[in-house]
């Protein structure tokens, strides 16, 4: 592959990317439509067999970008409150400069047939990112920063699954601020719960 071909790849995807995130997958009728001054038809075909894989990289793109933004967020703590807030100070942050992108990764989920290509593959990707977030949960449930009474996969779930609902209302009230402060207050009520503590006696 030549030196242009990851950035025609790019121009092709981004490209792509505003007609899927404005219009969704019919959008256009076929992968000539995906064209841009710069990318002419010849270039996206060598690329991509078609639509339908032109929308599989996009998707793809989205989880492995958000599975690697969580990876190094982790890294920069090491205890699991600070590990968390950096975790969804870093996917809120992401949002912001992905807004398309993200968007076409919750919109397939909730996708009816026919409002994605047929075999489009994104589950096993979601399933590796919950897969690191329950690995981190349950090392903090061996190391007695959580209580390790509750399912450690209860626990990702409750936690990823706080994060996209954040995000998703967003998209929807995109008054309320995603920074890192609200990443602050999230963790701290997933991590102190809303039940009323019983005394000691």
């Amino acid at each position: 592959m030549s030196k242009q071909g990851p950035e025609t790849r790019r121009q092709i995807l981004r490209a792509a990317l505003k007609r899927f995130a404005n219009g969704g997958y019919a959008a256009r009728p076929s992968s000539k439509s995906w064209t841009t001054r710069r990318c002419r038809s010849r270039h996206c075909i060598n690329h991509f067999r078609d639509k339908a894989d032109l929308f599989q990289a996009l998707v793809s793109e989205a989880h492995d970008e958000r599975l690697q933004v969580v990876q190094q967020a982790v890294a920069r703590k090491s205890d699991i409150r600070g590990q968390l807030i950096e975790i969804l100070a870093a996917l809120f942050d992401y949002f912001h400069k992905n807004r398309g992108l993200t968007r076409i990764a919750f919109a397939t989920a909730f996708a009816a047939p026919g409002e994605v290509p047929p075999g489009l593959r994104y589950l096993d990707q979601c399933q590796r990112n919950l897969k690191f977030i329950r690995s981190l949960i349950k090392r903090a449930q061996a190391d007695g920063e959580l209580d390790s009474r509750f399912n450690c996969r209860d626990l990702a779930y409750g936690f990823y699954g706080q994060a996209h609902l954040y995000i998703a209302s967003h998209l929807l009230m995109p008054d309320y601020r995603l920074n890192r402060r609200a990443a602050e207050r999230i963790v701290d009520l997933f991590l102190a719960g809303a039940g009323v503590k019983k005394r000691r006696a």
